[in-house]
């Protein structure tokens, strides 16, 4: 009986193995590799872009798998040892992947006419810089110790990465570490119009890594005047590839990455820009308070000042690793009530709040669908500029200057304060650059002698015009699918949402709903009306708008994070000089003016908060307003600022 119990599982057994397959069959995906030159860390990408033949025998030599490679490009008929020191020289006076470790193998690629040579006191340096490996392409003529070799696909100058055993040529990209929590999650180019997450890390603690390619792969042109600059992208932006979090985690998990790229990043893509990574939003791009507020992710950090200091909302990620990273050129945020030029005033930058409209926000989370806006941050006019006037569409000429500076008493410090001073200073000088005098006025004034009729004061008329703008259209658009959404594929539960949405959504339905919401825009045009025809928005034929409204956006003050805050119950009530762009459709750019010590309760130092002006013209005159800051700084009324805790180090 026995037996024949083990011969009944014996054949069920036999069965079983019958039914697996007897070759399990598996894909491996190359995700790159994560390499280290002279100490430093590099991801080479999976993917090759070119590569090298030559008759030589890898094979037999004591060459790794991959080694460090560059790409020497030059016209020059005789590469002599001045010649190839100046090429190295620029090489690394203006790329911060280029080291000299990747001379360790060298492509020389002729670009002038006929046949180049390369002189003995080139062969020399070579070997003295430690090359072991000099390959050369057929344009030169064949030289002792120089191995010829030809590239498949042309590549421009530059460091990479070499399979002397197959030939293979990749990308490299430098790793850097997020040390300021300001990215959520760093990409790569999928090489077939999408991104991907970076598969590479190195260690630091909470830190994510980003990979920044050459800025030697890159040269401006008419058609990509924004050619390798790297840009960061704060994450209500859809990238195709990419989740899109919010700022939300469980908005974050819910939706499957996104199969399109925003028409808004699309253009600056085509331009020319180089996505490095997504980048940390206050969640939903509403405002909350650092730590007290930041439930689901953590608050980037700012550098100004004991590096304790709030970074702004809701663009916290693309300001703070502006105001921190060499290695990123711009950022890219949003401003629907102040988004964008809060970080750029609470971290001195140079952060604009554009014309409604600018570029079309098709797949982008959406605050409030009348108000928000696209930004870009950047650390000098020069390239803010550079990028505005790549960016943004249908702006308004104009032949010279406004020469008239709206100025109003209630909105500036004392001139006997710290912050006053320097205000004053800076407005006398642009005033002298205009060739202008300030022209003192009073808004609230202004609409009491000419308001439309029906109305009450403006305080009272605008009061609460925003809150319920962005509230209400929130919750329609944003909170009603995302809940049912995740209901459905988990069992009826709702996510997890930070206290200060929360709190917003639970205002506007209590507090009118889709009524207030129609009042509300109602006002909301009402003003913009009176803005452009009674106010001090008014479009000119010459200048583009009739004057420029100034005023200071942060005066040095302290915010520290690790401050206690009661719990936020509604959206920002009232109006101010933040909210005349917001409401009548109008840019705002915020500039750096200077900055200003504090005692520390931090570091018991004496550390420095930015001091920052906002320029609003009239609806479209972006273009201006940036040509004036950038000749401002050119005339050096404006400077570039520099990363760290110091806008200005001594």
């Amino acid at each position: 009986m026995a037996a024949q119990k083990l011969r009944s599982r014996l054949c069920r057994l036999s069965i079983f193995l019958l039914s697996v397959p007897a070759v399990i069959s598996t894909s491996t995906i190359d995700n790159g590799k994560l390499l280290s030159v002279n100490g430093i860390s590099y991801y080479s990408g999976g993917n090759s872009v070119s590569s090298l033949i030559t008759s030589v025998d890898f094979n037999s030599t004591q060459f790794d798998d991959i080694v460090p490679i560059t790409v020497i490009r030059t016209d020059e008929t005789l590469l002599t040892k001045s010649s190839l020191s100046e090429i190295i020289a620029n090489y690394s006076a203006t790329d911060d992947v280029f080291q000299a470790g990747f001379l360790e193998t060298v492509f020389l690629l002729y670009d002038g006419h006929g046949r180049g040579q390369i002189d003995p006191t080139a062969k020399q340096t070579f070997k003295d810089l430690g090359s072991s490996l000099l390959m050369a392409s057929p344009a030169y003529r064949p030289e002792a110790h120089i191995t010829p070799a030809k590239i498949r696909h042309d590549l421009p100058k530059g460091p990479y990465f070499y399979s002397p055993k197959t030939g293979e040529l990749y990308q490299a990209f430098r790793l850097y570490a997020d040390h300021q929590l300001a990215f959520t999650e760093a990409a790569l180019s999928d090489g077939a119009g999408g991104f991907k997450p970076l598969p590479a890390a190195v260690s630091g603690a909470m830190t994510k890594s980003v990979a920044v390619p050459s800025r030697l792969y890159y040269t401006p042109s008419s058609q990509k005047p924004l050619a390798g600059l790297r840009v960061g992208i704060k994450d209500i932006f859809d990238l195709k590839g990419l989740r899109t979090s919010g700022g939300n985690r469980a908005y974050y998990d819910l939706y499957p990455p996104r199969n399109t790229t925003g028409p808004a990043l699309q253009r600056l893509i085509d331009a020319g820009a180089v996505v490095i990574g997504k980048m940390g939003t206050v969640q939903f791009a509403n405002g909350d308070n650092p730590t007290a507020d930041w439930v689901d992710f953590h608050c980037p950090f700012n550098p100004r000042g004991d590096g304790y200091q709030a970074p702004g909302g809701s663009s916290s990620g693309p300001g703070a690793g502006m105001a921190s990273y060499d290695w990123l050129d711009i950022a890219i945020g949003s401003d629907t009530g102040g988004s964008m030029r809060s970080p750029g005033g609470m971290q001195g930058l140079f952060a604009n709040r554009p014309s409604t409209g600018a570029v079309n926000l098709d797949n982008v989370i959406p605050l409030c669908h009348a108000l928000d806006t696209a930004g870009v941050f950047a650390r000098n006019a020069a390239t803010w500029s550079k990028v505005m006037h790549a960016w943004y569409e249908n702006f308004t000429d104009y032949t010279e200057y406004p020469k008239k500076l709206f100025y109003q008493n209630s909105s500036f410090p004392a001139v006997n304060t710290t912050a006053g001073a320097l205000i004053e200073e800076f407005v006398g000088k642009v005033e002298k650059f205009l060739g202008a005098k300030r022209e003192f006025v009073n808004i609230s004034s202004q609409w009491e002698e000419t308001q439309p009729s029906g109305t009450a004061a403006i305080s009272k008329f605008l009061n609460t015009t925003y809150a319920s703008l962005v509230s209400v259209d929130q919750y329609r658009s944003l909170s009603l699918p995302f809940y049912e959404d995740y209901a459905a594929k988990h069992e009826g539960r709702r996510p997890f949402v930070n206290p200060g949405p929360l709190a917003r959504w639970a205002w506007g339905q209590e507090n009118g709903g889709d009524a207030a919401y129609d009042e509300a825009l109602k006002n909301k045009t009402v003003f913009k009306d009176w803005w452009e025809t009674k106010g001090f928005g008014k479009a000119d034929d010459t200048t583009c708008s009739e004057g420029i409204y100034i005023y200071p956006y942060s005066r040095g003050e302290t915010q520290y994070r690790n401050a206690y805050f009661s719990a936020p119950s509604a959206p920002p009530m009232g109006f101010s000089d933040g909210r005349i762009a917001v409401l009548a459709g109008a840019p705002d750019l915020v500039v750096p003016v200077g900055e200003i010590p504090y005692n520390s309760t931090i570091s018991l130092k004496t550390e420095y908060m930015p001091v920052t002006m906002s320029f609003v013209a009239a609806r479209g005159c972006d273009l201006m307003l940036v040509n004036l800051i950038e000749d401002m700084e050119q005339a050096g009324i404006l400077k570039p600022v520099s990363t760290g805790s110091r806008m200005y180090p001594e």
